[in-house]
């Protein structure tokens, strides 16, 4: 894990692969919490005897918009910066959903910084590029493009 001590201690590792995170699968019980609560209740997602019938590898796959809502999670074992007032997720460029992803299977992110500039009071604004893998696949799941806003 990469510690800084400061937000602009991380700007310095602009440009660079910061590290990837710890191995996560995210279980059926997560795809059918993120299913009720926002109410994509898709049978690719949640019926698991149908998926096994009809869907290559007979799993269901997670959601889209769930993969992307685990990167936070993955993020806090890749990086740390410990003197911060607040940072705040600002944003997305981009998000690609590259590849499918089967319940159970394990994931791992890969966080780049893109670049860090100055901000209004005090902040810095940080892109990552994020990539996720997905073991044993060729393609990742997920390429992502994201901001935050981090203050001291």
């Amino acid at each position: 894990m990469l510690v800084c001590e400061t937000p602009a201690d991380l700007a310095a590792h602009a440009g660079r692969l910061l590290g990837t995170s710890d191995w996560i699968r995210i279980p059926q019980s997560d795809v059918n919490a993120f299913a009720a609560l926002t109410s994509d209740q898709q049978w690719i997602h949640v019926d698991v005897e149908r998926a096994g019938r009809e869907l290559p590898e007979g799993k269901t796959i997670v959601h889209g918009y769930l993969l992307l809502a685990m990167l936070p999670a993955m993020f806090r074992t890749i990086y740390e910066v410990r003197q911060r007032r607040q940072a705040i997720n600002y944003g997305m460029n981009k998000v690609r959903f590259i590849t499918p992803v089967k319940v159970g299977v394990r994931l791992r992110l890969h966080t780049r910084l893109v670049s860090a500039e100055d901000i209004a009071g005090g902040g810095l604004r940080f892109i990552f590029e994020q990539t996720v893998e997905i073991e044993g696949a060729a393609k990742p799941a997920l390429v992502a493009e994201t901001i935050v806003a981090m203050y001291s």
